[in-house]
């Protein structure tokens, strides 16, 4: 492209009064107008943040990244936006995700930038960017955080979520001391990064480079690793390539792609979460993807990747085993070879030279270590518009099974009473966690893997079936069925059920029903009337009037593509010479 069809052009170009007022903005940092007229603009857009250990090294990062701008003759100009932290952000980070995307979106279209780098990490930063980068259809590029240095408890290498789930169960059970858990504690975290299991984090990284939005290799890189920040120089040196060829994320996030990115979550037995992530991401740029058809691709894609919470090994082994590339080139009959990537290149030319280092690691697709994808799609009475199981990381024999349901009405229920020795509770139990969902929660928190009771570890038993219309946590596992839909507080059935009311859950026919008369049903529904709204004012009212329900991604309706509408303007004011305010 010419220099002048640069979209900064438009603020920074012009001998106007216009122009004079943006580049003398820039002047004030130092900028000169040499480095600033006829440079493509590189925005950083940086979620570091004191409260995101994830995220924690990303000044650094970015300082990287602009000396790969600067290499191929572009300007830098990093800008902040919300940082979502999973473990600190109450009620839960899901009920961000949609404000920091539109943070991102807004700040990419109201200033003059001709590409992005976008720098996530911490589960909701690196969708909530997606989303943001994807409306605003600037040209755009990630570069991810990389998983944490696996921490090590008396000589076994940890990951950050699974082993604590283990450990909290094996104290309630009362096979591990206060004094050993505290050990755990001051063990657990040795450093900066993501979770380096497969959970939520990792699995929207390595769903990012199936996608091509992120130079292949790069999502499995270590976080402590040097590696990582010569991938963010060279993401920005590609980021300067990227607003010249105007290679925006509309012509990448094709369904060809998000069948590439389903394809590799279920080969991995990634996190849960990804479903709703890459259901809104499809619905921003117009894709029709439907929980139809992750079930579909998770039925004809086995599972290869052993890392946990399905497998043994942690991410680092899995990017030592040759991280993503391998796992493409492993399934690459599975997948649309020719969708396009922000190299430039297509898929299948950028893995065409990647290979399997080790096959403990990343099975052969001929020989997986299951024959179906991570997670399952269910339908039925209990689950009118879907509910979804990581199956990979269920029991086999809990994955067809009929019990009386245990009904808590939301978390606070769960925290008083599931360590009461007298809770009616047996193995055949099917435990129910309601009003937790988008409007529920709100925000659908991670409050679905529902703690096995006490009376039943410490009778050896260490899974129940649990469903609910709440998340997960990517790193969790059990027999747990998630995102039912409608939630509860949208009036859907799992509002209705009962205690002793027979659950019916069969995964191999994708069946999750309530075996309660409809009519039944129905009754106990207009009884119990509308619930009250969780917010009145602010943001949560906003976010409970327009969130969408799970099986749509959980997307706010206003922000969602729609078919035969004109793309946003850009921002009122750049075609006249003429500034007001100033």
């Amino acid at each position: 492209m010419s220099q002048t069809a640069l979209r900064s052009a438009r603020w920074f170009g012009g001998d106007d009064l216009a122009g004079f007022i943006h580049r003398a903005t820039l002047h004030a940092e130092g900028i000169s107008r040499a480095a600033l007229v006829g440079r493509p603009v590189v925005g950083i857009c940086n979620s570091w943040s004191e409260l995101v250990s994830c995220n924690l090294h990303f000044r650094a990062l970015a300082e990287s990244v602009k000396r790969g701008v600067l290499l191929a003759g572009g300007l830098p100009l990093e800008f902040p936006t919300i940082s979502l932290g999973e473990n600190l952000m109450k009620p839960t980070t899901m009920l961000f995700r949609n404000l920091m995307a539109m943070d991102v979106e807004e700040s990419i279209r109201a200033y003059p930038l001709d590409a992005v780098v976008l720098l996530g990490g911490c589960d909701k930063t690196v969708p909530a960017q997606l989303l943001g980068a994807a409306s605003a259809d600037v040209p755009a590029i990630m570069v991810t955080g990389g998983p944490a240095q696996p921490a090590v408890f008396r000589g076994r290498q940890l990951g950050a979520g699974t082993d604590l789930w283990h450990y909290a169960d094996e104290l309630r059970a009362g096979r591990m001391t206060r004094e050993e858990f505290d050990e755990l504690e001051a063990a657990a975290t040795p450093g900066f990064g993501h979770c380096n299991e497969m959970g939520t984090a990792s699995s929207m990284t390595s769903v990012v480079e199936a996608l091509g939005m992120c130079l292949p290799g790069t999502a499995t890189i270590p976080a402590v690793d040097a590696a990582r920040q010569r991938a963010a120089e060279a993401t920005g040196r590609r980021a300067v390539e990227l607003a010249r060829e105007e290679l925006r994320p509309s012509r990448i996030l094709t369904a060809e792609a998000f069948d590439n990115a389903i394809t590799l979550l279920m080969a991995v037995g990634g996190g849960t979460n990804v479903v709703l992530h890459l259901l809104a991401l499809a619905g921003r740029v117009g894709v029709p993807l439907t929980l139809d058809r992750f079930d579909e691709i998770s039925r004809r894609t086995p599972v290869i990747a052993n890392v946990r919470p399905t497998g043994k090994h942690l991410v680092e082994q899995l990017h030592r085993a040759g991280g993503v590339p391998a796992l493409l080139k492993e399934l690459l009959p599975l997948l649309c070879a020719e969708a396009a990537t922000v190299t430039g290149r297509t898929l299948g030319e950028e893995v065409a030279a990647a290979s399997v280092l080790d096959r403990e690691v990343i099975a052969r697709l001929a020989a997986p270590l299951a024959a179906e994808g991570g997670i399952a799609v269910l339908r039925g009475s209990l689950a009118p518009d879907g509910a979804i199981v990581k199956q990979s990381a269920a029991s086999p024999a809990l994955l067809r099974h009929r019990g009386p349901a245990l009904v808590f009405e939301d978390v606070y229920d769960v925290q008083a009473r599931i360590d009461d020795p007298g809770l009616p509770v047996t193995p055949e139990s099917v435990l129910i966690l309601r009003n937790s969902g988008p409007r529920g929660g709100p925000g659908m928190p991670e409050w679905g893997a529902i703690p096995v009771p006490q009376k039943l570890l410490r009778r050896g038993v260490d899974d129940v079936v649990r469903v609910s219309d709440a998340r997960m946590s990517g790193t969790a596992y059990g027999t747990v069925v998630l995102h039912v839909a409608p939630e509860s507080y949208a009036g859907g059935p799992l509002r209705a059920v009962q205690d002793g009311d027979p659950v019916v859950l069969d995964v191999a026919e994708r069946r999750l029903d309530l075996d309660v008369p409809e009519a039944e049903v129905r009754r106990r529904l207009d009884a119990l009337g509308p619930p009250e709204p969780r917010y009145r004012r602010g943001y949560g009212a906003l976010y409970a009037e327009h969130v969408l329900q799970a099986n749509e991604g959980c997307d706010f309706d206003f922000l969602r593509a729609r078919p035969g509408e004109a793309a946003e303007p850009e921002p009122y004011g750049l075609l006249s010479g003429w500034v007001g305010g100033w």
